[in-house]
């Protein structure tokens, strides 16, 4: 029972070092993290569009970071990676921030929305969702929901192929709630490709 329970106390203590990166890294474009136990200590890896404002002039914002995470968090020996995404309009969590930072600049939801998913889906995603929660140009909060291509919604395939992300604006009549889901690849693509891999293998023995 006590290896069950750390394994749970480990993943809690993950999900608010991802909540924390994530506020500290919204201009950053922040994706999410990767976090692993090595030898000397504890391997952070930053993934966001733009590392740079991550990173900070001279690594001062790192460092300041890593800091915190040792004090805060207890973390052994923290090591902070910082790596690019490679495709910035294929992660929902990077998707879900721009739009919400283009409604805090006012633009119409509707229009966002819809050029949003346009640039996604040329891309080369197979499907994307946007669920956009608040009050959106009236008194009553209300869900819209704008969907293109295909998009597996549940099960392990949906937890492996579907990228998902959640933001807010900070509008004037209150909070609206965003969340995406991309899906990269269809079900037909990645079997081909499980088969392609394991003929492979089995070539290679």
């Amino acid at each position: 029972m006590a290896k069950e329970i750390k394994f749970i106390k480990e993943g809690i203590r993950s999900v608010f070092i991802e909540e924390y990166l994530k506020s500290q890294f919204q201009r950053a474009d922040y994706s999410h993290i990767e976090v692993s136990k090595t030898p000397l200590g504890t391997r952070i890896i930053i993934f966001a569009n733009r590392p740079g404002i991550v990173i900070g002039r001279g690594g001062e914002k790192i460092k300041a970071i890593t800091e915190y995470l040792r004090e805060h968090f207890k973390l052994d020996n923290p090591q902070l990676d910082v790596k690019e995404v490679r495709d910035p309009d294929l992660d929902a969590q990077i998707i879900s921030r721009q739009i919400a930072s283009s409604l805090e600049r006012g633009l119409n939801y509707k229009r966002v929305a819809n050029m949003t998913i346009k640039r996604v889906m040329d891309s080369g995603a197979v499907g994307i969702q946007i669920r956009i929660s608040g009050k959106l140009g009236g008194e009553k909060s209300r869900t819209d929901k704008f969907m293109q291509g295909y998009l597996q919604h549940s099960g392990e395939t949906a937890d492996r192929l579907v990228s998902k992300g959640k933001a807010e604006a900070l509008l004037k009549p209150g909070k609206v709630g965003i969340q995406v889901k991309i899906m990269n690849i269809n079900i037909e693509q990645e079997m081909k490709q499980q088969k392609e891999k394991l003929l492979a293998e089995q070539k290679a023995e």
